[in-house]
């Protein structure tokens, strides 16, 4: 506990006078220095989560959450009604893939297929998007291509394209690459110009015929009511389909989210320095606090008061000096992060520049998402950071000579 002479001699450290001038702004770096730590941390962290965040759903909005893939046998269709997957899943389609070759007279381009079949592809979170642009059934003989692929190109709705696959046809000069000629029956905007570029949709049954694939090898996608929480989603799906291969949007992109992750943590802990450097300004500032108040303190201890509560006066100065700076920092973090996107857009007017250009990053806004999470770890290792700088000097005020203190003072 906390006695009320305790309290009142923290409180009037606190509140230094003219003649301490110097405490006085070793004091107030020390607050600011700590709120700008906590709030730097707190606003980095929210648009790197933004970022995450922002990725993710591009990525699970074009591809599906998870796909079973069969090893020998086709795929079991009495295992949908497994309470499990009903639970878990919200759309499941059948699909397959190839890679063939787009022909034109004037380029050719490689492109990565998918086959869906026609009314499973309406179903797609990419056709029910508001720049889907063309018919939402996928018919025989018709295609679905990227906005990329379709400003680079110079294709239209209406257009034959041939595409070229890498299985032969025998004819009578020998074997020969077959082709299919497709009519373009819509145009999709997946938001990210590499899938744009390099997907294109037809039916499932033209691309079984076109690459040679059996129908018992059709592999099965999964979306998820909750894509986020995938790696729970994985374990449960291996358990329903236990005789089949079973991956996610997690597992193709590992590597991206792992360097992402990486990189988040490594950001945490240089900018936690921010905070450690500004903390050690309080064992400054306690210390000369201890040295300018060396008669005080001797005086408090001739009349009785004891070490301990010598130590916790001081302790208190720096701790309350942390506390209120980092509660400062995360107000200061929290408006920052949330109004990212208005300040953006005001630093860019004011000084003439582009900050954060939509064409590098293909986002049209600075994404940013506070994470309460987050946002109490930072708070919590600054306290404690604070607490830790604030012993030194709370122990070096208790173990003061009284005798030397009032003799020298």
């Amino acid at each position: 506990m906390i006695s009320q002479l305790e309290k009142e001699i923290t409180l009037r450290y606190l509140k230094t006078r003219k003649k301490d001038g110097f405490l006085n702004i070793i004091s107030i770096f020390s607050f600011i220095g700590i709120s700008l730590g906590v709030a730097v941390l707190i606003i980095v962290m929210s648009v790197m989560n933004g970022f995450r965040t922002e990725l993710v759903e591009k990525i699970v909005g074009f591809n599906a959450h998870s796909v079973i893939k069969p090893y020998e046998n086709p795929i079991d269709e009495n295992l949908f009604n497994n309470k499990e997957l009903i639970s878990l899943s919200k759309t499941i389609v059948y699909s397959n893939s190839g890679e063939g070759v787009l022909i034109n007279k004037d380029y050719t381009k490689g492109l990565l297929l998918r086959g869906y079949l026609t009314d499973d592809f309406k179903k797609l979170s990419v056709v029910k998007n508001i720049n889907f642009n063309g018919n939402k059934k996928l018919n025989s003989k018709f295609i679905s291509i990227g906005k990329e692929l379709s400003f680079n190109y110079d294709i239209k709705i209406g257009d034959k394209l041939l595409i070229m696959s890498p299985t032969g046809v025998q004819t009578i000069v020998g074997n020969l690459p077959k082709q299919e000629a497709y009519i373009v029956d819509s145009i999709f905007d997946s938001d990210i110009a590499d899938f744009d570029l390099n997907v294109a949709f037809i039916n499932l049954i033209d691309l079984e015929n076109l690459f040679d694939l059996e129908s018992s090898k059709r592999n099965l996608e999964i979306y998820l009511k909750n894509p986020k929480n995938i790696e729970l989603a994985k374990n449960k799906l291996e358990k329903v389909f236990k005789d089949y291969y079973v991956f996610t949007w997690a597992d193709l992109n590992k590597s991206l989210f792992s360097a992402l992750k990486v990189e988040r943590n490594v950001m945490f802990i240089i900018l936690s320095l921010i905070i450690i450097v500004a903390a050690f300004n309080i064992i400054s500032g306690l210390t000369i606090l201890v040295k300018n108040k060396t008669r005080e303190i001797a005086i408090l201890k001739s009349i009785g008061v004891l070490n301990k509560s010598i130590s916790k006066i001081f302790f208190m100065v720096g701790f309350l000096i942390g506390s209120l700076a980092t509660l400062f920092g995360i107000l200061l973090g929290i408006l920052f992060s949330y109004y990212i996107e208005n300040i953006r857009l005001f630093l860019s007017d004011v000084f003439n520049i582009s900050i954060f250009p939509e064409e590098i990053y293909f986002l049209s806004k600075m994404p940013s998402e506070i994470n309460i999470s987050s946002i109490l770890i930072i708070g919590i290792c600054s306290i404690f950071i604070t607490i830790i700088v604030s012993i030194y000097p709370a122990i070096k005020a208790s173990r003061m000579n009284t005798v030397k203190a009032l003799k020298y003072e």
